[in-house]
């Protein structure tokens, strides 16, 4: 799973993976933190969309980001990690780790840590608190088909500390080891039972954390591993293993968790696809200010 792993087939762009479209969300935050008019940036047909209303993938946007809006006790606040950025001829997304804070007396006092993330599926708007934020994240879109590599540009830069900080609105702490822009790819069949809940079998996995401070990598290739990997040389049990963190919107209309139960086998068809770059790998509101992930021309390799 590295660069020099290049997978041989037919490469399919996925739909506006070029990074080159994006919307200009102009959201003026609540007067009493400020009133000032933000760029809130989303991956779709160009446009500019002005006013405070939720936001759902326009012009069949594959991508959700991490650039939302929230109401927090009645406060408009916007949280910006994503940005679009010239390159060459067209653009690239920018992901940022950055520390977002509201603070009015005796209201409401919140600072979090917050990643910069794109990812296939939606965001859940609006924000209400900083409690679970996963809720807030439909992370996958459907797909059944199989992948052998996914293929894309990127940049990274590291803020070269030692640690971790995790800054959730109930305090800092510090959490050990070094902080890593990602890229994760999971192949998944789901099923959802009476109750609503989402179950799923992994079915294929790619998934590679960005060490070094990096220039340009153009076409850069990571190979999808299919089945039971446990065995695999390549696996890393806290990097690539089973999770339950990730949601996706079920029957009834809900964003529930996704709990992966088992590993599936080489007959297995996915139902979705999973895939996510962020700039700082530890979950939520954990990483280092100033980690920063460039992405650009996303494919898949058949």
């Amino acid at each position: 799973m590295c660069p020099s792993c290049l997978a041989q087939g037919r490469v399919e762009p996925i739909k506006y993976g070029d990074m080159d479209d994006w919307v200009d969300r102009q959201i003026k935050e609540s007067s009493i933190i400020g009133g000032n008019l933000k760029h809130v940036y989303a991956i779709a047909p160009k446009q500019v969309v002005t006013g405070n209303e939720p936001y759902s993938n326009l012009g069949g946007s594959p991508w959700g980001t991490s650039n939302v809006l929230a109401k927090v006790s009645g406060i408009v606040k916007t949280n910006t990690s994503v940005f679009p950025e010239k390159r060459g001829n067209g653009y690239c997304a920018r992901l940022e780790t950055r520390i977002e804070r509201v603070k009015v007396m005796g209201v409401v006092n919140i600072t979090v840590l917050a990643a910069g993330s794109v990812h296939l599926g939606s965001a859940v708007e609006p924000i209400r608190g900083a409690k679970n934020p996963q809720k807030y994240v439909n992370m996958g879109i459907p797909f059944t088909r199989k992948p052998v590599a996914i293929q894309f540009d990127y940049k990274a830069k590291l803020s070269g500390e030692t640690n971790r900080v995790k800054i959730s609105g109930f305090g800092k702490s510090t959490i050990a080891g070094k902080d890593y822009p990602a890229m994760v790819l999971y192949l998944q069949k789901r099923w959802e039972d009476e109750n609503g809940n989402i179950y799923a079998k992994r079915i294929g996995t790619a998934v590679t954390y960005f060490e070094n401070t990096e220039d340009w990598k153009n076409n850069a290739t990571f190979n999808i591993m299919y089945g039971d990997i446990t065995g695999d040389s390549m696996y890393n049990s806290n990097r690539m293993g089973l999770q339950n963190e990730k949601h996706g919107i079920n029957s009834k209309g809900e964003n529930v968790p996704v709990k992966e139960v088992a590993w599936g086998n080489a007959d297995d068809v996915p139902t979705h696809l999973v895939l996510q770059f962020t700039s700082s790998h530890g979950g939520a509101f954990i990483g280092s200010p100033g980690n920063t992930l460039w992405v650009d021309n996303v494919k898949l390799i058949f």
